[in-house]
């Protein structure tokens, strides 16, 4: 079979973080002969290259590359090019990792909508990744009609007829910001660019060591003359005017003036701060017109304005304002309407931990030069927030906790200011609905409720919640989707999430009581605290004495209150003996997951009745009082055996 996919994978001392790039690498589901992975080792001086060589002895899918050290990525993944035999090339940093379908679905995606590039979902662990990009599926995107240029790592799949053709390869050396100029070029040129957003295909992971290449501080001077290469880029592909300036946008915004906002810059030591800051000065005059800062957020052309008049001490003090701002959000009610679970929860923003106000009668003025000082700066900013919180939205995201892979829920937002100070400020808030479909969350695991808050200058995220104990909404589990889904509140912290793999006593079964179970011949009812919708299949399994009896049961919304009614039929002739009854949400699971009820099942010859089951602690209790019955009762007995001798 001819190979589909080249991954290339440039390695330079990863330790044991390359085991988790070489394990994804050997489960990919594309058949092993229709792709390879060529591993580009750059002069490693730890025990990679032996690491690697044994690899590919035993492994026909993995080709090893050794060579001198370069200083940096793009001569690796160039070497990784010309070494390829893949109608498709993906590049894979060595401390990352791709999901399992990852090649197969990308390759299929990019075959059917005839891509030159196909950009997969990406999840960040401990770094941040692109977030609005993967709101959806991008059959056909461009830099015009989606946020490509948000993505610029070359964490891809490229064909690579198309980077030959037009002889694209990485700049090499030491260097900085070579996928920019690389990844750059390929969005201007290719006929088609594909984006992948219904599955993860790669894990970005920030090294526990933090010597990921693009953590280190970097220099100033180096990395802005890198960076003017990718502008240099933009400026070769495109016509002055809008598009130009919405592309060079991207690196102003990203790589400066949010290297100048709140903590990002405050934690810096205060000479590098003043270094970084001449760089970014010195760029921002030369290479933009007043187009690219103006279609920035508010808080963003403040600081855009103020590194362009040059500015430093007051860029500092803005920073200090702004690093005291912060979302919050918090529920309202929750329940389960079919088989989602709607959300209600508000938003808004705080300063100094205090609701921000706002100017209840502001209108929007252009930033038409730089603030006289910060006052007027945060008066403009908040005048700005407040005008166009017509365009604020609040998103609730679910991020899985051990993969940070998240979600977009569908949400209903609207917008409410609630007066204050006499009706002359007002606080912005958004009240929100989300619908939660847990059947649409790949596999089993624990999710995080994640409030997304965009609101005039600020894009921030939080988690929902804290929730007061005595307030907040206690939904029950719910089945659906072949799975228990648990709703629950973090401790100590409040904080919203949802476990889709819950089992055992998190599932509240032990709520049941003997009342709520009833059997009329071989017919078993219970009510049972577990939302379900439509008549969700269950598996019920008796145990007795060792053996093991399985029956089927359905769950049903119950008619008057929340919970569900399970009704099974019992196993055939059930033998006689008492019967342990527990519940699993997935019974065709490999390993079903079984929850026990608090209740047995004693079967008679005069039929089958509902009895109580000891908890393990009350019987241990029993045996112990029942032992120190008996020796109270030997020490009575022994007094008077010795007086009849």
């Amino acid at each position: 079979m001819p190979v589909k996919v080249s991954v290339i994978i440039p390695v330079y001392n990863p330790g044991v973080y390359i085991e988790d790039c070489i394990a994804s690498l050997q489960r990919q589901s594309l058949p092993p002969d229709a792709y390879e992975a060529i591993f580009v080792d750059d002069g490693s001086t730890d025990g990679t290259p032996a690491r690697l060589d044994r690899l590919a002895a035993g492994d026909p899918r993995m080709r090893v590359i050794h060579q001198e050290n370069s200083g940096w990525s793009g001569k690796p993944r160039n070497v990784g090019i010309a070494a390829a035999r893949g109608e498709f090339v993906m590049f894979v940093d060595n401390d990352d990792y791709l999901g399992d379908e990852a090649l197969e679905r990308m390759y299929a995606y990019g075959v059917a909508h005839g891509a030159d590039v196909v950009v997969g979902k990406m999840a960040g662990k401990n770094r941040g990744v692109p977030v609005e990009l993967f709101r959806r599926n991008h059959p056909r995107a461009t830099v015009e009609n989606a946020p490509l240029i948000d993505s610029l790592t070359p964490h891809k799949m490229f064909r690579r007829e198309f980077l030959d053709r037009i002889g694209l390869r990485f700049p090499e050396g030491r260097r900085r910001l070579e996928d920019h100029v690389f990844v750059t070029e390929a969005y201007l040129r290719a006929d088609n660019v594909s984006v992948l957003s219904d599955y993860v295909c790669y894990y970005h992971i920030g090294r526990d060591d933090a010597s990921n290449a693009g953590f280190q501080r970097f220099d100033p001077v180096g990395y802005f003359g890198n960076l003017r290469e990718a502008l240099d880029v933009v400026e070769r592909y495109t016509e002055p005017g809008a598009v130009r300036d919405r592309l060079f946008r991207r690196w102003l915004r990203v790589e400066m003036v949010e290297r100048l906002r709140a903590r990002r810059l405050l934690g810096l030591p205060d000479d590098y701060r003043r270094a970084l800051f001449a760089e970014i000065h010195k760029v921002v005059v030369e290479r933009f017109g007043p187009g690219v800062p103006a279609g920035l957020q508010p808080t963003q052309q403040v600081v855009a304005a103020l590194a362009e008049a040059d500015r430093y001490d007051d860029v500092v003090a803005f920073a200090a304002w702004e690093a005291g701002v912060a979302p919050t959000a918090g529920p309202t009610d929750m329940e389960w309407r079919g088989g989602s679970l709607h959300i209600g929860f508000t938003a808004e923003y705080t300063s100094a931990r205090a609701p921000m106000t706002f100017p209840a009668d502001a209108a929007r003025t252009p930033l038409a030069d730089a603030p006289k000082n910060v006052e007027e700066a945060v008066a403009w900013v908040c005048a700005e927030t407040a005008a166009r919180f017509g365009q604020a939205t609040a998103d609730l995201l679910l991020r899985e906790r051990s993969s940070s892979a998240q979600y977009f829920q569908p949400v209903e937002v609207t917008r409410e200011t609630v007066p204050v100070d006499g009706g002359e400020r007002v606080r912005l808030v958004l009240r929100a609905t989300a619908a939660v479909d847990p059947a649409e969350l790949p596999g089993e695991g624990v999710w995080d409720a994640v409030v997304r808050v965009k609101l005039g200058g600020w894009t921030k995220e939080c988690r929902l919640g804290p929730a007061p104990r005595a307030t907040r909404p206690e939904p029950c589990a719910g089945v659906t989707g072949g799975r228990a889904v648990l709703p629950y509140w973090t401790e100590p912290h409040g904080n919203l999430s949802l476990d889709t793999g819950a089992g055992g006593r998190r599932l509240g079964l032990d709520g049941v009581r003997r009342p709520d179970v009833t059997v009329s011949g071989a017919r078993l009812r219970v009510r049972v605290p577990l939302h379900a919708a439509g008549g969700a299949r269950v598996g019920l399994r008796f145990t007795a004495s060792g053996r093991t009896l399985h029956a089927s049961g359905t769950l049903t919304g119950a008619a008057d209150g929340p919970g569900s009614l399970l009704e099974a039929t019992l196993p055939d002739r059930l033998p006689r003996g008492i019967w342990r009854v527990a519940l699993s949400p997935a019974p065709d699971a490999a390993r079903p997951a079984w929850s026990g009820l608090p209740f047995a099942l004693r079967v008679t010859g005069g039929g089958v009745r509902v009895v109580s089951v000891p908890r393990p602690g009350t019987a241990r209790r029993l045996v112990r009082a029942a032992r120190r019955a008996l020796g109270t009762a030997r020490a009575k007995v022994s007094p008077l055996i010795g007086r009849g001798r």
